[in-house]
């Protein structure tokens, strides 16, 4: 496992750095067959991306990870990333297809705040990659090049086409998004499970107990798990905790934190606790996963 000699901390981009247009709010790059790598420093460099971003690919078979789990990419396939993933560039291959990319700042330009309620955009599942049926990668492609012709010119109220694009893709992906990934989604149940899920992504290394994001959402910590437990099928309490592991595994896998340093980022006044609790969800100690994790990783 390659590591950045003396670096602990996880690197951050911004839209704008290696954007050849210095515009900090989207980006389109068309790829034609061949190898696309925006930064050298991403390679098998963990980082995070401040900004969403998507990507068709027609062809492709580049290899990387998101978190602790490692994709090859497959023709014909839309993958998604947030904001809040670690990724790792393992291996590069010729790239057949379109990347968009887009910021927060330039989501907050959509008044009607569609966008910001998306399921693709809050990602509750934490989800990347999507199978296309041919007439979706028609439709998602038309889409894409039709952003692409625009992003190119510098035409009058060209940011606001952008948007209404992005809209209607978005509106798109999430359908394929709630088919593939939930197939309950639309009640007002469904609703406060993914505001809950969205809510622990903001708060989870502040907020530990299920009466903690009750009161957030102004609930009792009873209703909040009756409707988790049957949403999800897990109770509130499981989501929580996975949620903290699921750091705790970016951090052991991509970082040199040692357990003590990652348990106080993520809350835990109490070193020893945090093992046992990561022991009690994993089966394993954060010192064995990390060996186990980056050795399947080597």
């Amino acid at each position: 496992m390659k590591t950045i000699s003396g670096e602990n901390t996880i690197a951050k981009y911004s839209l704008q750095q290696g954007n050849p247009k210095g515009d900090h709010l989207i980006e389109m790059i068309l790829c034609n067959g061949m190898e696309f790598q925006k930064r050298k420093a991403d390679f098998l460099t963990p980082h995070r991306k401040d900004y969403y971003m998507f990507v068709l690919v027609r062809k492709g078979s580049s290899r990387h990870w998101i978190d602790t789990t490692p994709y090859t990419l497959k023709d014909n396939t839309f993958y998604i990333s947030s904001p809040w993933q670690v990724q790792v560039k393992e291996q590069t291959n010729p790239l057949e297809g379109i990347i968009l990319s887009f910021s927060e700042e330039f989501i907050n330009l959509d008044e009607s705040k569609t966008l910001q309620q998306l399921p693709v955009i809050k990602n509750p599942f934490n989800a990347h990659e999507f199978s296309l049926e041919p007439p979706d990668f028609l439709f998602i492609e038309d889409i894409l090049f039709k952003m692409w012709g625009e992003y190119q010119e510098k035409n009058e109220w060209r940011y606001t086409m952008l948007l209404s694009y992005l809209r209607v893709l978005g509106i798109y992906v999430s359908r394929l998004y709630t088919d593939q990934l939930s197939k309950t989604a639309g009640t007002k149940e469904r609703v406060l499970l993914q505001r809950f899920k969205h809510l622990i992504n903001e708060r989870f290394s502040e907020l530990h107990q299920v009466a903690d994001y009750a009161e957030q959402l102004s609930l009792t910590a009873g209703y909040l798990n009756e409707v988790v437990k049957q949403q999800s099928g897990k109770t509130a309490i499981e989501h929580i905790h996975e949620r903290i592991v699921l750091e705790a595994k970016r951090q052991l896998l991509h970082t040199e934190f040692s357990a003590k340093e990652i348990a106080y980022d993520l809350g835990f006044e109490d070193a020893a606790y945090f093992s046992r609790f990561f022991k009690r969800l994993t089966e394993q100690t954060p010192a064995a996963f990390r060996q186990a994790i980056r050795k399947m990783y080597n």
